[in-house]
């Protein structure tokens, strides 16, 4: 897995005819953030595009994968610009640029992860929970396998891809060597977890609002 810190001119030839992820961690911006966090994350999102420009010399983006959105193109833009008003706004300039949103996620297989964690953050009881949460975990994890064998599929060779999600599932997904992973955190993308960790407590937000 190569760090984006380390290919600030990565060479055609160096990555021809293989796959390319660009993965770009997920990051929210709700309307009750103090303006200090909007602001992080305003220059969160145009570090992302700038970063995206210069990887792109190693493959231009063709196909668009992001979490939480299960339909195609403008259907799925629709989606993205409700969850994510910040990734919506790149992802349409990749669109206009050529490129296609696919359909990550599988509905069915969402709506349960999304039931499953609503149970979790509603219970009560040690003994309820710990049902619950197997469940949500068996929900997981076949989500995550789902992803990985979507995004493989779905590239081509020489083909790349633009994967917008947290990095929590980031992490999970365990990609075949076939396929280049490239991880695009910019410098904000620190500031912005320090930004969380050092004012949690001043926010009611649930743990997964912050990626």
């Amino acid at each position: 897995m190569a760090e984006l810190g380390k290919i600030e001119r990565p060479t055609v030839e160096s990555f021809q005819g293989k796959k390319k992820l660009y993965t770009v961690p997920n990051i929210y911006q709700l309307k009750e953030f103090p303006d200090d966090l909007k602001k992080l994350i305003d220059r969160y999102w145009q570090e992302v595009e700038e970063q995206l420009l210069r990887l792109e010399s190693a493959g231009k983006i063709s196909k668009i994968f992001c979490e939480n959105v299960y339909s195609e193109n403008e259907k799925g833009l629709k989606i993205l610009r409700k969850t994510n008003e910040k990734a919506h706004e790149l992802v349409q300039k990749k669109l206009d640029e050529g490129a296609r949103l696919l359909s990550l996620e599988d509905r069915s297989l969402y709506a349960k992860y999304l039931d499953w964690r609503n149970c979790l953050a509603i219970v009560q009881t040690e003994e309820v929970f710990q049902r619950v949460f197997d469940a949500f975990q068996e929900v997981f994890q076949k989500r995550i396998e789902h992803f990985k064998a979507f995004i493989e599929n779905s590239l081509s060779e020489g083909e790349a891809g633009l994967l917008i999600i947290s990095d929590e599932e980031r992490v999970k997904i365990q990609f075949p060597s076939s396929i280049e992973v490239f991880l695009v955190t910019p410098p904000s993308y620190d500031d912005i977890i320090r930004w969380f960790r050092d004012n949690r407590e001043k926010l009611s937000l649930r743990p997964d609002q912050s990626s």
